[in-house]
């Protein structure tokens, strides 16, 4: 896909801030420091638009990005951090769990899971919780660059297993340095969005369409 233009709008933390112009969105979960504004970066071939840290635990709020004026990226505070207080991991559950159970304009999540290492307990239960309420999924397995190209398939196996991934949700392989999966992965925001027609062409919504 084509990205003319991308914009970073709001960073939300109550339903009142949540974009009004109802367009699609694709929710993006995974544990602290795992790469997601990184992805969210070479998705839209943009240096720092999502804002990268050294510091897990250090988003708060959900970050919505528009795309092309076509739909959102929604990056959601990234789980499993210990050293963040247990009230405000409460408070970020709470936050969380009413997005991604409410909003309406929500087609999906990517949910980033390091290809390095084994699932954590933390990605086990993300994803088992999407499955319990039928939240459509893509797994990216990231930093594909920083393993062997030999060991992709034992580690993305280990992941597929880890987590329990059923087969109508993809599992991606990619880098954020190489662009690896980057084409894979916007064929599967495609195919959630239920945009095929206007996402491959960069085109925007018409709104007596919706």
């Amino acid at each position: 896909m084509k990205v003319t233009k991308a914009e970073w709008v709001i960073s939300a933390v109550k339903p009142a801030q949540y974009p009004a112009d109802a367009l699609p969105e694709i929710a993006l979960a995974g544990r602290s420091n795992v790469g997601k504004s990184s992805l969210i970066n070479r998705l839209i071939n943009r240096k720092n638009l999502a804002r990268t840290s050294s510091k897990p635990g250090k988003t708060q709020t959900i970050n919505f990005y528009r795309i092309n004026d076509i739909l959102y990226f929604a990056d959601m505070p990234g789980y499993g951090f210990a050293k963040v207080p247990k009230s405000v991991k409460a408070a970020w559950g709470r936050m969380i769990e009413g997005y991604l159970l409410h909003r309406r304009e929500l087609c999906g999540v990517i949910q980033v899971i390091d290809l390095r290492h084994p699932p954590t307990r933390d990605d086990q239960n993300m994803y088992a919780w999407l499955k319990h309420y039928g939240i459509p999924a893509i797994v990216a397995a990231t930093k594909a660059d920083k393993i062997s190209k030999g060991q992709w398939p034992k580690h993305l196996k280990r992941i597929r297993e880890g987590i329990g991934l059923v087969p109508e949700d993809p599992l991606i392989l990619f880098s954020a340095q190489t662009g690896q999966g980057k084409e894979e992965l916007w064929k599967g925001i495609r195919r959630l969005t239920g945009n095929q027609d206007r996402l491959q062409k960069g085109g925007t919504i018409n709104k007596t369409e919706e």
